[in-house]
């Protein structure tokens, strides 16, 4: 990094919209209303595979992961499922904030919830990426903190994701959609525990039949899945679109900006939450694992 990893590190605190595990907490985010989000200029090749029969709805819920690239998974869905899309994501967010029964204390209005969201458009798909809000952020996970109780946060964060996918399955009625969790990417604060959610997100897919798109492994090492690191090797596709490999000489592309090291997006931060609205490799690599797990559990 160019800058200090200290400094670098509190930089990105102060940016995280309530993702990671800073100290203090950032600004307030700026819900989004939901829609479908516009198409991005970023491109890629289609998933590999057959079309599904009909074109999937899906409905992309998350945290400021999710915030900064929901326009490019519409654009990938569209593209290559012809899917009707619908981005619903708030910066700052956990799974309790989606749940049903917790609006006077969460950063989702009712109106917003999973289960209100399913009930009026019906999707097949509900696409959920979660970072895992670790410290406390938001008021519906009762000031449990990672840092203070891993035992009491892993255990709530267990049985919020059961609640959450229980609430979405009683709203889709006698057409349930179906689930995909997308698995988070190396923390270089707490490695062990985004392994710990991860391997809750395959316990919850497992239990009820749902899916799990490895979106983190698309953005760690080949060496070590939970190596956190800042570049990567560019791909065959990133070499062949200008502004992808974002360091052709060196054949390396860019995940994180120096002053932030949760975030994908290549572009600064803002207060008010909003779709990256820059080329970013790390948020396409994600888009398009997600998009290729939707198309096989489409078939």
């Amino acid at each position: 990094m160019r800058k200090p990893w200290v400094v670098g590190l509190l930089l990105a605190g102060v940016l995280l919209g309530g993702c990671g595990d800073p100290a203090s907490a950032p600004e307030a985010p700026a819900p989004a209303a939901p829609r479908a989000s516009a198409t991005t200029h970023q491109r890629a090749p289609a998933s590999p595979g057959r079309e599904p029969e009909k074109a999937p709805r899906v409905l992309y819920l998350g945290d400021s992961l999710a915030m900064e690239g929901q326009k490019v998974l519409g654009q990938e869905l569209r593209r290559d499922l012809k899917a009707e899309y619908t981005g619903a994501p708030y910066s700052g967010t956990t799974l309790c904030d989606y749940l049903e029964g917790t609006a006077d204390r969460s950063l989702v209005p009712a109106a917003d919830k999973a289960a209100a969201l399913v009930r009026r458009l019906r999707p097949d798909f509900v696409v959920l990426q979660f970072w895992g809000n670790s410290w406390g952020y938001t008021p519906c996970m009762d000031g449990i903190t990672y840092d203070k109780s891993p035992a009491r946060y892993f255990s709530r964060y267990d049985a919020d994701a059961r609640r959450l996918t229980e609430q979405i399955a009683t709203a889709g009625g006698g057409s349930r959609p179906r689930i995909v969790w997308v698995s988070q990417g190396p923390d270089p604060i707490t490695p062990d525990r985004v392994r710990r959610v991860n391997a809750l997100y395959e316990k919850r897919a497992a239990a009820s039949g749902d899916f799990v798109a490895d979106a983190g492994k698309a953005v760690s090492p080949a060496t070590g899945r939970y190596t956190w690191t800042q570049y990567l090797p560019c791909t065959a596709h990133e070499r062949a679109h200008p502004g992808l490999c974002t360091q052709p000489g060196r054949d390396r592309t860019a995940l994180h900006r120096d002053d932030d090291y949760l975030h994908f997006c290549l572009a600064p931060t803002t207060s008010k939450p909003k779709p990256c609205p820059v080329r970013s490799p790390g948020i396409l690599r994600i888009a398009r694992e997600v998009t290729k797990t939707v198309r096989q559990a489409a078939r």
